[in-house]
Protein backbone atom coordinates (compact mmCIF):
# COMPACT_ATOMS: atom_id res chain seq x y z
CA UNK A 1 0.00 0.00 0.00
CA UNK A 2 1.24 3.50 -0.78
CA UNK A 3 2.31 5.91 1.94
CA UNK A 4 -0.59 7.12 4.05
CA UNK A 5 -1.68 10.73 4.45
CA UNK A 6 -1.93 12.11 8.01
CA UNK A 7 -5.74 12.19 7.74
CA UNK A 8 -5.88 8.58 6.59
CA UNK A 9 -3.72 7.51 9.54
CA UNK A 10 -5.97 9.43 11.92
CA UNK A 11 -9.16 7.99 10.44
CA UNK A 12 -7.94 4.43 10.94
CA UNK A 13 -8.08 5.14 14.66
CA UNK A 14 -11.62 6.54 14.64
CA UNK A 15 -14.00 4.24 16.50
CA UNK A 16 -17.50 4.48 15.00
CA UNK A 17 -20.29 5.03 17.50
CA UNK A 18 -23.01 2.41 17.96
CA UNK A 19 -26.56 2.78 19.29
CA UNK A 20 -26.82 1.89 22.96
CA UNK A 21 -28.80 -1.28 22.25
CA UNK A 22 -25.95 -2.69 20.13
CA UNK A 23 -23.29 -2.02 22.72
CA UNK A 24 -22.15 -4.87 24.92
CA UNK A 25 -22.39 -8.65 24.52
CA UNK A 26 -24.21 -9.81 21.38
CA UNK A 27 -25.91 -12.61 23.29
CA UNK A 28 -27.88 -9.87 25.12
CA UNK A 29 -29.35 -8.37 21.93
CA UNK A 30 -32.83 -9.64 21.14
CA UNK A 31 -35.06 -9.04 18.13
CA UNK A 32 -38.56 -7.69 18.69
CA UNK A 33 -40.96 -8.40 15.81
CA UNK A 34 -43.82 -6.08 14.88
CA UNK A 35 -46.95 -6.56 12.79
CA UNK A 36 -46.97 -8.20 9.33
CA UNK A 37 -46.22 -5.85 6.43
CA UNK A 38 -47.54 -5.24 2.90
CA UNK A 39 -45.77 -4.04 -0.24
CA UNK A 40 -46.19 -0.34 -1.15
CA UNK A 41 -48.32 -1.32 -4.17
CA UNK A 42 -49.44 -4.32 -6.26
CA UNK A 43 -49.77 -6.43 -3.12
CA UNK A 44 -51.27 -9.54 -4.77
CA UNK A 45 -48.67 -9.67 -7.55
CA UNK A 46 -45.72 -9.12 -5.19
CA UNK A 47 -47.05 -11.67 -2.70
CA UNK A 48 -47.43 -14.24 -5.47
CA UNK A 49 -43.74 -13.83 -6.40
CA UNK A 50 -42.46 -13.89 -2.81
CA UNK A 51 -44.56 -16.58 -1.17
CA UNK A 52 -41.83 -17.45 1.37
CA UNK A 53 -40.65 -13.97 2.35
CA UNK A 54 -43.65 -11.67 1.78
CA UNK A 55 -45.38 -9.99 4.70
CA UNK A 56 -42.59 -10.40 7.24
CA UNK A 57 -42.79 -8.01 10.21
CA UNK A 58 -40.59 -5.04 11.05
CA UNK A 59 -37.68 -6.10 13.29
CA UNK A 60 -36.31 -3.93 16.08
CA UNK A 61 -33.42 -4.70 18.40
CA UNK A 62 -33.94 -4.59 22.15
CA UNK A 63 -32.05 -5.77 25.20
CA UNK A 64 -32.79 -9.45 25.84
CA UNK A 65 -31.19 -12.70 24.75
CA UNK A 66 -30.06 -14.32 21.51
CA UNK A 67 -29.81 -18.10 21.60
CA UNK A 68 -27.81 -18.15 18.34
CA UNK A 69 -25.09 -15.83 19.61
CA UNK A 70 -21.71 -17.50 19.79
CA UNK A 71 -22.25 -20.00 16.97
CA UNK A 72 -19.39 -20.41 14.52
CA UNK A 73 -20.65 -19.35 11.07
CA UNK A 74 -19.37 -18.09 7.73
CA UNK A 75 -20.87 -15.06 6.00
CA UNK A 76 -20.30 -13.46 2.59
CA UNK A 77 -20.57 -9.80 1.58
CA UNK A 78 -21.16 -8.20 -1.85
CA UNK A 79 -20.60 -4.57 -2.86
CA UNK A 80 -23.00 -3.91 -5.73
CA UNK A 81 -23.38 -0.94 -8.06
CA UNK A 82 -21.77 2.49 -7.85
CA UNK A 83 -19.51 3.52 -5.00
CA UNK A 84 -20.79 5.44 -1.98
CA UNK A 85 -18.81 6.77 0.99
CA UNK A 86 -18.95 4.41 3.96
CA UNK A 87 -19.11 1.04 2.23
CA UNK A 88 -15.98 -0.14 3.99
CA UNK A 89 -17.54 0.67 7.36
CA UNK A 90 -20.60 -1.45 6.54
CA UNK A 91 -18.21 -4.36 6.04
CA UNK A 92 -16.37 -3.41 9.24
CA UNK A 93 -19.68 -3.51 11.15
CA UNK A 94 -20.48 -6.97 9.79
CA UNK A 95 -16.95 -8.16 10.54
CA UNK A 96 -16.85 -6.87 14.10
CA UNK A 97 -20.31 -8.22 14.90
CA UNK A 98 -19.36 -11.61 13.49
CA UNK A 99 -16.04 -11.77 15.36
CA UNK A 100 -17.53 -10.44 18.59
CA UNK A 101 -20.03 -13.29 18.44
CA UNK A 102 -17.41 -15.95 17.70
CA UNK A 103 -13.76 -15.16 16.81
CA UNK A 104 -13.57 -18.37 14.73
CA UNK A 105 -16.36 -17.26 12.37
CA UNK A 106 -15.28 -16.12 8.90
CA UNK A 107 -16.30 -13.28 6.62
CA UNK A 108 -15.73 -13.69 2.88
CA UNK A 109 -15.78 -10.81 0.44
CA UNK A 110 -17.03 -11.62 -3.05
CA UNK A 111 -14.74 -9.96 -5.58
CA UNK A 112 -16.05 -7.59 -8.25
CA UNK A 113 -19.66 -7.42 -7.12
CA UNK A 114 -22.38 -10.05 -7.74
CA UNK A 115 -20.15 -11.77 -10.30
CA UNK A 116 -17.97 -12.88 -7.38
CA UNK A 117 -20.64 -15.02 -5.75
CA UNK A 118 -21.70 -16.47 -9.10
CA UNK A 119 -18.16 -17.38 -10.17
CA UNK A 120 -16.83 -18.35 -6.76
CA UNK A 121 -14.27 -15.55 -6.65
CA UNK A 122 -13.83 -14.45 -3.05
CA UNK A 123 -11.30 -13.58 -0.39
CA UNK A 124 -11.39 -14.08 3.36
CA UNK A 125 -11.40 -10.78 5.21
CA UNK A 126 -9.10 -10.94 8.23
CA UNK A 127 -8.02 -8.38 10.84
CA UNK A 128 -5.17 -6.98 8.74
CA UNK A 129 -7.30 -6.55 5.63
CA UNK A 130 -10.22 -5.01 7.51
CA UNK A 131 -8.05 -2.62 9.51
CA UNK A 132 -6.49 -1.27 6.29
CA UNK A 133 -9.89 0.06 5.12
CA UNK A 134 -11.76 1.26 8.20
CA UNK A 135 -13.33 4.73 7.89
CA UNK A 136 -12.03 5.19 4.33
CA UNK A 137 -13.90 5.93 1.12
CA UNK A 138 -14.22 3.72 -1.93
CA UNK A 139 -15.14 0.10 -2.51
CA UNK A 140 -11.61 -1.10 -3.24
CA UNK A 141 -11.43 -3.63 -0.41
CA UNK A 142 -13.19 -6.19 -2.66
CA UNK A 143 -14.38 -4.11 -5.62
CA UNK A 144 -17.90 -3.67 -6.94
CA UNK A 145 -19.83 -4.57 -10.09
CA UNK A 146 -23.16 -4.13 -11.82
CA UNK A 147 -23.90 -7.74 -12.75
CA UNK A 148 -27.47 -8.83 -12.05
CA UNK A 149 -28.58 -11.67 -9.80
CA UNK A 150 -31.90 -12.51 -11.42
CA UNK A 151 -31.91 -15.83 -13.28
CA UNK A 152 -32.24 -19.41 -12.01
CA UNK A 153 -28.81 -20.23 -13.42
CA UNK A 154 -27.23 -17.31 -11.53
CA UNK A 155 -28.99 -18.31 -8.32
CA UNK A 156 -27.77 -21.90 -8.67
CA UNK A 157 -24.21 -20.69 -9.22
CA UNK A 158 -24.51 -18.53 -6.11
CA UNK A 159 -25.93 -21.41 -4.11
CA UNK A 160 -23.07 -23.66 -5.19
CA UNK A 161 -20.50 -21.08 -4.05
CA UNK A 162 -22.18 -20.71 -0.65
CA UNK A 163 -22.30 -24.47 -0.15
CA UNK A 164 -18.65 -24.89 -1.17
CA UNK A 165 -17.50 -22.42 1.47
CA UNK A 166 -20.19 -23.30 4.06
CA UNK A 167 -21.58 -19.75 3.89
CA UNK A 168 -24.86 -19.43 5.81
CA UNK A 169 -25.62 -15.78 5.06
CA UNK A 170 -25.01 -13.17 2.34
CA UNK A 171 -25.10 -9.39 2.82
CA UNK A 172 -25.75 -7.34 -0.33
CA UNK A 173 -24.67 -3.72 -0.03
CA UNK A 174 -26.41 -1.83 -2.81
CA UNK A 175 -29.16 0.41 -4.11
CA UNK A 176 -32.74 -0.33 -5.11
CA UNK A 177 -31.91 -2.65 -8.03
CA UNK A 178 -29.26 -4.54 -6.04
CA UNK A 179 -31.59 -5.02 -3.07
CA UNK A 180 -34.41 -6.09 -5.39
CA UNK A 181 -32.09 -8.80 -6.68
CA UNK A 182 -31.24 -9.62 -3.08
CA UNK A 183 -34.91 -10.12 -2.29
CA UNK A 184 -35.30 -12.50 -5.22
CA UNK A 185 -32.17 -14.39 -4.15
CA UNK A 186 -33.52 -14.66 -0.57
CA UNK A 187 -36.78 -16.09 -1.92
CA UNK A 188 -34.91 -18.60 -4.08
CA UNK A 189 -32.71 -19.77 -1.20
CA UNK A 190 -35.81 -20.08 1.01
CA UNK A 191 -37.61 -22.18 -1.62
CA UNK A 192 -34.56 -24.43 -1.79
CA UNK A 193 -34.64 -24.87 2.02
CA UNK A 194 -30.95 -23.97 1.86
CA UNK A 195 -30.71 -22.37 5.28
CA UNK A 196 -28.84 -19.45 3.68
CA UNK A 197 -30.13 -16.01 4.64
CA UNK A 198 -29.86 -12.81 2.58
CA UNK A 199 -29.87 -9.30 4.09
CA UNK A 200 -29.37 -5.95 2.34
CA UNK A 201 -27.89 -2.58 3.31
CA UNK A 202 -29.24 0.67 1.75
CA UNK A 203 -26.57 2.33 -0.40
CA UNK A 204 -26.83 5.19 -2.89
CA UNK A 205 -25.55 8.75 -2.84
CA UNK A 206 -28.64 9.73 -4.85
CA UNK A 207 -30.81 9.47 -1.74
CA UNK A 208 -33.69 7.75 -3.56
CA UNK A 209 -33.63 4.54 -1.48
CA UNK A 210 -35.65 5.70 1.51
CA UNK A 211 -39.02 5.28 3.18
CA UNK A 212 -40.61 5.45 6.61
CA UNK A 213 -38.03 3.04 8.02
CA UNK A 214 -34.98 3.82 5.88
CA UNK A 215 -34.49 7.47 6.73
CA UNK A 216 -31.55 7.92 4.37
CA UNK A 217 -29.27 5.80 2.23
CA UNK A 218 -25.64 5.73 3.22
CA UNK A 219 -23.23 7.95 1.33
CA UNK A 220 -25.79 10.72 0.78
CA UNK A 221 -24.50 12.67 3.77
CA UNK A 222 -20.85 12.62 2.67
CA UNK A 223 -21.51 13.15 -1.04
CA UNK A 224 -23.79 16.17 -0.55
CA UNK A 225 -21.37 17.73 1.93
CA UNK A 226 -18.53 17.19 -0.54
CA UNK A 227 -20.51 18.77 -3.38
CA UNK A 228 -21.66 21.61 -1.13
CA UNK A 229 -18.06 22.43 -0.26
CA UNK A 230 -17.28 22.73 -3.99
CA UNK A 231 -20.45 24.73 -4.66
CA UNK A 232 -19.60 27.06 -1.79
CA UNK A 233 -16.12 27.56 -3.24
CA UNK A 234 -17.64 28.43 -6.62
CA UNK A 235 -20.13 30.78 -4.97
CA UNK A 236 -17.26 32.57 -3.26
CA UNK A 237 -15.46 32.84 -6.59
CA UNK A 238 -18.60 34.04 -8.35
CA UNK A 239 -19.18 36.71 -5.75
CA UNK A 240 -15.53 37.76 -5.99
CA UNK A 241 -15.19 37.99 -9.78
CA UNK A 242 -18.81 39.09 -10.31
CA UNK A 243 -18.75 38.22 -14.00
CA UNK A 244 -19.75 34.57 -14.43
CA UNK A 245 -22.84 32.46 -14.11
CA UNK A 246 -21.92 28.94 -12.98
CA UNK A 247 -24.26 26.12 -14.05
CA UNK A 248 -23.54 23.06 -11.89
CA UNK A 249 -25.01 19.67 -12.77
CA UNK A 250 -25.25 17.29 -9.81
CA UNK A 251 -25.62 13.51 -9.71
CA UNK A 252 -29.11 12.12 -9.29
CA UNK A 253 -30.77 10.65 -12.37
CA UNK A 254 -34.00 9.45 -10.84
CA UNK A 255 -34.54 12.06 -8.12
CA UNK A 256 -33.39 15.55 -7.13
CA UNK A 257 -32.48 14.84 -3.50
CA UNK A 258 -28.82 15.80 -4.01
CA UNK A 259 -29.64 19.09 -5.72
CA UNK A 260 -32.21 19.97 -3.03
CA UNK A 261 -29.84 19.15 -0.16
CA UNK A 262 -27.00 21.14 -1.75
CA UNK A 263 -29.37 24.09 -2.25
CA UNK A 264 -30.34 23.99 1.42
CA UNK A 265 -26.66 23.94 2.37
CA UNK A 266 -25.40 26.66 -0.01
CA UNK A 267 -28.38 28.92 -0.93
CA UNK A 268 -27.66 29.32 -4.68
CA UNK A 269 -29.52 31.79 -6.89
CA UNK A 270 -31.32 28.99 -8.68
CA UNK A 271 -31.96 25.29 -8.16
CA UNK A 272 -34.23 23.34 -10.47
CA UNK A 273 -36.10 20.42 -8.90
CA UNK A 274 -36.96 17.82 -11.55
CA UNK A 275 -40.03 16.52 -9.73
CA UNK A 276 -41.55 20.01 -9.71
CA UNK A 277 -40.88 20.42 -13.43
CA UNK A 278 -42.68 17.14 -14.08
CA UNK A 279 -45.68 17.92 -11.88
CA UNK A 280 -46.09 21.35 -13.46
CA UNK A 281 -45.66 19.80 -16.93
CA UNK A 282 -43.11 22.46 -17.81
CA UNK A 283 -41.79 22.52 -21.38
CA UNK A 284 -38.11 22.94 -22.14
CA UNK A 285 -38.88 26.51 -23.23
CA UNK A 286 -40.52 27.22 -19.87
CA UNK A 287 -37.50 25.87 -17.98
CA UNK A 288 -35.28 28.13 -20.09
CA UNK A 289 -37.60 31.07 -19.37
CA UNK A 290 -37.39 30.34 -15.63
CA UNK A 291 -33.60 30.43 -15.69
CA UNK A 292 -33.47 33.51 -17.94
CA UNK A 293 -35.89 35.34 -15.64
CA UNK A 294 -33.48 34.98 -12.69
CA UNK A 295 -30.55 36.13 -14.84
CA UNK A 296 -32.55 39.18 -15.98
CA UNK A 297 -33.62 40.13 -12.45
CA UNK A 298 -30.07 39.92 -11.13
CA UNK A 299 -28.71 41.87 -14.09
CA UNK A 300 -31.24 44.63 -13.41
CA UNK A 301 -29.60 44.98 -9.97
CA UNK A 302 -26.13 45.10 -11.52
CA UNK A 303 -25.34 41.47 -10.67
CA UNK A 304 -24.27 39.72 -13.87
CA UNK A 305 -23.22 36.59 -11.99
CA UNK A 306 -24.77 33.72 -10.10
CA UNK A 307 -24.92 29.99 -9.38
CA UNK A 308 -27.52 27.54 -10.70
CA UNK A 309 -27.87 23.88 -9.62
CA UNK A 310 -29.16 21.38 -12.20
CA UNK A 311 -30.15 17.77 -11.34
CA UNK A 312 -28.54 15.16 -13.58
CA UNK A 313 -31.89 13.64 -14.55
CA UNK A 314 -33.71 16.91 -15.28
CA UNK A 315 -34.04 16.32 -19.00
CA UNK A 316 -36.10 13.14 -18.49
CA UNK A 317 -38.52 14.96 -16.18
CA UNK A 318 -39.43 17.58 -18.80
CA UNK A 319 -42.55 15.84 -20.21
CA UNK A 320 -41.94 16.62 -23.88
CA UNK A 321 -38.28 15.58 -23.68
CA UNK A 322 -39.17 12.52 -21.61
CA UNK A 323 -41.62 11.48 -24.34
CA UNK A 324 -38.89 11.99 -26.95
CA UNK A 325 -36.42 9.88 -24.97
CA UNK A 326 -39.00 7.12 -24.55
CA UNK A 327 -39.62 7.02 -28.31
CA UNK A 328 -35.90 7.06 -29.04
CA UNK A 329 -35.36 4.12 -26.67
CA UNK A 330 -38.11 2.11 -28.39
CA UNK A 331 -36.96 2.94 -31.93
CA UNK A 332 -33.34 2.15 -31.22
CA UNK A 333 -34.27 -1.08 -29.46
CA UNK A 334 -36.46 -2.37 -32.29
CA UNK A 335 -34.29 -1.10 -35.17
CA UNK A 336 -30.84 -1.35 -33.61
CA UNK A 337 -29.13 -3.06 -36.56
CA UNK A 338 -30.56 -0.66 -39.13
CA UNK A 339 -29.72 2.37 -36.99
CA UNK A 340 -26.09 1.24 -36.66
CA UNK A 341 -25.91 0.79 -40.44
CA UNK A 342 -26.55 4.52 -40.90
CA UNK A 343 -22.99 5.75 -41.00
CA UNK A 344 -23.46 9.50 -40.58
CA UNK A 345 -25.21 11.47 -37.88
CA UNK A 346 -27.16 13.37 -40.57
CA UNK A 347 -28.57 10.09 -41.92
CA UNK A 348 -29.45 8.92 -38.41
CA UNK A 349 -31.16 12.21 -37.62
CA UNK A 350 -33.14 12.17 -40.89
CA UNK A 351 -34.32 8.60 -40.30
CA UNK A 352 -35.34 9.34 -36.71
CA UNK A 353 -37.28 12.44 -37.65
CA UNK A 354 -39.29 10.31 -40.06
CA UNK A 355 -40.08 7.76 -37.35
CA UNK A 356 -40.76 10.11 -34.41
CA UNK A 357 -44.23 11.55 -33.92
CA UNK A 358 -44.75 15.21 -34.80
CA UNK A 359 -44.20 16.58 -31.28
CA UNK A 360 -41.07 14.55 -30.57
CA UNK A 361 -39.64 15.34 -33.97
CA UNK A 362 -40.09 19.04 -33.25
CA UNK A 363 -38.43 18.75 -29.83
CA UNK A 364 -35.53 16.74 -31.24
CA UNK A 365 -34.97 19.22 -34.06
CA UNK A 366 -35.04 22.16 -31.63
CA UNK A 367 -32.16 20.78 -29.56
CA UNK A 368 -28.54 21.80 -30.18
CA UNK A 369 -26.63 19.35 -32.36
CA UNK A 370 -24.35 18.27 -29.48
CA UNK A 371 -27.36 17.28 -27.35
CA UNK A 372 -28.95 15.43 -30.28
CA UNK A 373 -25.75 13.40 -30.63
CA UNK A 374 -25.63 12.67 -26.90
CA UNK A 375 -29.20 11.35 -27.04
CA UNK A 376 -28.12 8.86 -29.70
CA UNK A 377 -25.00 7.54 -27.96
CA UNK A 378 -24.66 3.92 -26.82
CA UNK A 379 -27.47 2.83 -24.49
CA UNK A 380 -27.08 1.71 -20.89
CA UNK A 381 -27.54 -1.99 -19.90
CA UNK A 382 -31.33 -1.44 -19.75
CA UNK A 383 -31.40 -0.08 -23.31
CA UNK A 384 -32.02 3.49 -22.18
CA UNK A 385 -30.36 6.82 -22.89
CA UNK A 386 -27.31 7.37 -20.67
CA UNK A 387 -28.62 10.52 -19.05
CA UNK A 388 -25.40 11.21 -17.14
CA UNK A 389 -23.66 11.78 -20.48
CA UNK A 390 -26.18 14.40 -21.61
CA UNK A 391 -24.75 17.81 -20.84
CA UNK A 392 -27.96 19.37 -19.58
CA UNK A 393 -26.07 22.22 -17.97
CA UNK A 394 -24.55 23.16 -21.34
CA UNK A 395 -27.93 22.80 -23.04
CA UNK A 396 -29.43 25.35 -20.65
CA UNK A 397 -26.45 27.70 -21.00
CA UNK A 398 -26.80 27.65 -24.80
CA UNK A 399 -30.57 28.08 -24.86
CA UNK A 400 -30.62 30.78 -22.16
CA UNK A 401 -27.80 32.56 -23.98
CA UNK A 402 -29.75 32.50 -27.24
CA UNK A 403 -32.86 33.87 -25.55
CA UNK A 404 -30.96 36.68 -23.85
CA UNK A 405 -29.13 37.57 -27.07
CA UNK A 406 -32.46 37.92 -28.86
CA UNK A 407 -33.82 40.03 -26.01
CA UNK A 408 -30.74 42.27 -26.23
CA UNK A 409 -31.35 42.81 -29.96
CA UNK A 410 -34.95 43.75 -29.13
CA UNK A 411 -33.73 46.13 -26.41
CA UNK A 412 -35.23 44.10 -23.53
CA UNK A 413 -32.00 43.03 -21.85
CA UNK A 414 -29.01 45.20 -21.07
CA UNK A 415 -27.03 42.85 -18.85
CA UNK A 416 -24.25 40.38 -19.53
CA UNK A 417 -24.38 36.61 -19.55
CA UNK A 418 -21.11 34.71 -19.42
CA UNK A 419 -21.60 31.16 -18.22
CA UNK A 420 -19.39 28.26 -17.17
CA UNK A 421 -20.46 24.61 -16.86
CA UNK A 422 -19.53 22.07 -14.16
CA UNK A 423 -20.54 18.50 -13.37
CA UNK A 424 -20.05 17.19 -9.83
CA UNK A 425 -20.49 13.44 -9.68
CA UNK A 426 -17.53 11.15 -9.17
CA UNK A 427 -15.95 13.73 -6.86
CA UNK A 428 -18.36 12.68 -4.12
CA UNK A 429 -18.72 8.93 -4.54
CA UNK A 430 -15.50 7.85 -2.81
CA UNK A 431 -14.82 10.70 -0.41
CA UNK A 432 -13.66 9.99 3.13
CA UNK A 433 -16.97 9.28 4.89
CA UNK A 434 -18.21 11.92 7.29
CA UNK A 435 -18.55 11.01 10.95
CA UNK A 436 -22.27 10.56 10.33
CA UNK A 437 -21.72 8.09 7.48
CA UNK A 438 -18.88 6.36 9.34
CA UNK A 439 -21.19 5.74 12.32
CA UNK A 440 -24.30 5.04 10.24
CA UNK A 441 -22.58 2.54 7.95
CA UNK A 442 -20.93 0.72 10.85
CA UNK A 443 -24.33 0.45 12.54
CA UNK A 444 -25.97 -0.82 9.33
CA UNK A 445 -23.32 -3.54 9.02
CA UNK A 446 -23.51 -4.52 12.68
CA UNK A 447 -27.31 -4.64 12.42
CA UNK A 448 -27.11 -6.82 9.29
CA UNK A 449 -25.14 -9.36 11.29
CA UNK A 450 -27.66 -9.24 14.17
CA UNK A 451 -30.53 -9.84 11.71
CA UNK A 452 -28.71 -12.88 10.34
CA UNK A 453 -27.89 -14.18 13.81
CA UNK A 454 -31.65 -14.29 14.41
CA UNK A 455 -32.19 -16.24 11.18
CA UNK A 456 -33.99 -13.44 9.34
CA UNK A 457 -33.86 -13.34 5.54
CA UNK A 458 -35.23 -11.02 2.87
CA UNK A 459 -34.61 -8.01 5.12
CA UNK A 460 -32.72 -4.76 4.74
CA UNK A 461 -30.82 -3.29 7.68
CA UNK A 462 -32.28 -0.01 8.92
CA UNK A 463 -31.64 2.62 11.59
CA UNK A 464 -34.19 5.09 12.96
CA UNK A 465 -34.01 8.46 14.75
CA UNK A 466 -30.92 9.46 12.79
CA UNK A 467 -31.37 13.12 13.70
CA UNK A 468 -30.35 12.23 17.27
CA UNK A 469 -26.87 11.39 18.63
CA UNK A 470 -25.69 7.94 17.52
CA UNK A 471 -26.17 6.28 20.91
CA UNK A 472 -29.90 7.09 20.67
CA UNK A 473 -30.41 5.60 17.19
CA UNK A 474 -32.94 2.75 16.83
CA UNK A 475 -31.53 -0.14 14.75
CA UNK A 476 -33.37 -3.08 13.22
CA UNK A 477 -34.54 -4.31 9.85
CA UNK A 478 -37.51 -4.14 7.50
CA UNK A 479 -38.63 -6.67 4.86
CA UNK A 480 -37.48 -5.90 1.33
CA UNK A 481 -40.89 -6.90 -0.04
CA UNK A 482 -42.62 -4.02 1.77
CA UNK A 483 -40.66 -1.57 -0.42
CA UNK A 484 -41.72 -3.14 -3.72
CA UNK A 485 -44.11 -2.50 -6.54
CA UNK A 486 -44.42 -3.86 -10.09
CA UNK A 487 -42.83 -1.89 -12.92
CA UNK A 488 -42.31 -2.40 -16.64
CA UNK A 489 -38.79 -3.66 -17.34
CA UNK A 490 -37.61 -5.10 -20.67
CA UNK A 491 -41.18 -5.45 -21.88
CA UNK A 492 -42.64 -7.23 -18.83
CA UNK A 493 -43.77 -6.41 -15.31
CA UNK A 494 -41.13 -7.09 -12.67
CA UNK A 495 -40.97 -6.55 -8.90
CA UNK A 496 -38.69 -3.63 -8.04
CA UNK A 497 -38.03 -1.48 -5.00
CA UNK A 498 -39.84 1.80 -5.61
CA UNK A 499 -37.58 4.82 -5.88
CA UNK A 500 -38.28 7.69 -3.49
CA UNK A 501 -38.61 11.03 -5.29
CA UNK A 502 -38.48 14.51 -3.76
CA UNK A 503 -41.86 15.11 -2.15
CA UNK A 504 -43.14 18.57 -3.08
CA UNK A 505 -45.28 18.64 0.07
CA UNK A 506 -42.34 17.50 2.22
CA UNK A 507 -40.59 19.75 4.73
CA UNK A 508 -37.22 19.97 2.89
CA UNK A 509 -38.77 21.18 -0.38
CA UNK A 510 -41.11 23.56 1.42
CA UNK A 511 -38.15 25.09 3.27
CA UNK A 512 -36.35 25.58 -0.05
CA UNK A 513 -39.44 26.95 -1.84
CA UNK A 514 -39.99 29.50 0.93
CA UNK A 515 -36.56 31.06 0.34
CA UNK A 516 -35.71 30.57 -3.33
CA UNK A 517 -37.28 33.81 -4.59
CA UNK A 518 -35.15 35.72 -2.10
CA UNK A 519 -32.00 33.78 -3.03
CA UNK A 520 -32.68 34.48 -6.72
CA UNK A 521 -32.32 38.25 -6.48
CA UNK A 522 -30.17 38.49 -3.37
CA UNK A 523 -26.67 37.10 -3.09
CA UNK A 524 -27.27 34.97 0.00
CA UNK A 525 -24.60 32.32 -0.54
CA UNK A 526 -23.50 30.16 2.38
CA UNK A 527 -20.15 28.40 2.49
CA UNK A 528 -20.16 24.98 4.23
CA UNK A 529 -16.44 24.40 3.77
CA UNK A 530 -14.72 21.03 3.95
CA UNK A 531 -16.12 18.11 5.93
CA UNK A 532 -14.82 18.29 9.51
CA UNK A 533 -13.95 15.12 11.42
CA UNK A 534 -12.78 16.57 14.71
CA UNK A 535 -14.36 19.25 16.85
CA UNK A 536 -17.68 20.13 18.51
CA UNK A 537 -20.84 18.26 17.52
CA UNK A 538 -22.32 21.23 15.68
CA UNK A 539 -19.26 21.23 13.40
CA UNK A 540 -18.51 17.56 12.78
CA UNK A 541 -21.48 15.40 13.76
CA UNK A 542 -24.49 17.00 12.09
CA UNK A 543 -26.82 15.11 9.71
CA UNK A 544 -27.98 16.59 6.41
CA UNK A 545 -30.39 19.52 6.23
CA UNK A 546 -32.85 17.15 4.54
CA UNK A 547 -32.85 14.81 7.53
CA UNK A 548 -33.17 17.70 9.98
CA UNK A 549 -36.24 19.06 8.20
CA UNK A 550 -37.82 15.63 7.77
CA UNK A 551 -37.37 14.75 11.44
CA UNK A 552 -38.09 18.19 12.91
Amino acid sequence: MSELSPLQKARYNYQPKLPAVLQGDIKNISCEMGEPTESVADQAAVKDLFARTYGNPIARFVKGSNANAGKKINLGVILSGGQAPGGHNVIAGIYDGLKNSNPDSKLYGFLGGPAGIMNGKLVEIDDAKMDAYRNTGGFDIIGSGRDKLETKEQFEMSLATCRKYDISGVVIIGGDDSNTNGAVLAEYFANKESGITVVGCPKTIDGDLKNEYIETSFGFDTATKTYSELIGNIEKDSNSAKKYWHFIKLMGRSASHIALECALETQPNLCIISEEVEVKKMTLAQVVDQVADVVIKRAANGMNFGVALIPEGLIEFIPEVGALISQLNDLMAHHADYFVSLKTFENQREWLNQKLDKNSSYVFSSLPRTIQMQLLMDRDPHGNVQVSRIETEKLLIEMVGEKLSQMKVEGNFNGKFNALAHFFGYEGRCAFPSNFDSDYCYTLGYSAFILMSHGLTGYISNVGDLQKPADQWVPGGCPLTMMMNMEQRHGSLKPVIKKALVELDGAPFKAFAAKRDEWAVKTAFTFPGAIQYYGPDEVCNQPTETLKYEKA
